[in-house]
């Protein structure tokens, strides 16, 4: 009867060790999305660049021109433009006007150092690299981006008061955009 006992209790342990089986394991996907923004660009309020007489020319900064691209792309890339009108006075006659063509800009380098990833350009890095706003000109670009970004920038401009120029206030508009 020894005999017979010793087997069956080990029968039973081999089935009880047999029926425990482990659960198969269990996958959960899970999700979630990036959501992209926007591009844009912001400007400076009103700036001045002093006097001068006719003939000789007036230079300013303009204050800090951020551009800002959160749209989390894959392959980011944007330019930002610069564009003016012309300078004028009382009635804007010949003698009351500075034309774009007398109108300098150079961008600079941005400051702080700009954030995200790619290759971020000024248009002009340099006082000796200005530009006349006699047409659209690149104040600054970014290429080979990914995620978000931005750059702040704080431009230059350069005003040639024709010798010509008569006394008087003279107003215009730079403007700023991004594509």
């Amino acid at each position: 009867m020894r005999i017979r006992y010793s087997v069956a209790a080990g029968a039973a342990m081999v089935v009880a060790v047999a029926g425990v089986a482990s659960a198969a394991p269990g996958d959960t996907t899970v999700t979630f999305s990036v959501s992209g923004g926007s591009l844009a660009i912001s400007v400076p309020g009103p700036a001045g660049l002093g006097s001068g007489s006719p003939g000789s020319s007036v230079s300013g900064q303009l204050g800090s021109v951020t551009a800002t691209d959160t749209r989390a792309l894959l392959a980011a890339a944007w330019t930002a433009s610069v564009t003016s009108t012309s300078f004028t006075t009382g009635g804007a006659t010949s003698a009351e006007t500075v034309p774009t063509s007398a109108i300098s800009y150079w961008s600079g380098t941005a400051s702080p150092t700009p954030t995200g990833v790619g290759t971020f350009t000024p248009g002009q890095a340099t006082s000796s690299q200005a530009q006349t706003l006699d047409s659209s000109r690149t104040a600054y670009s970014l290429s080979a981006g990914t995620g978000n970004n931005t750059a702040t920038w704080n431009p230059t401009l350069v005003v040639a008061i024709p010798a010509g120029a008569v006394n008087g206030i003279y107003t215009g508009t730079v403007t700023h955009s991004i594509s």
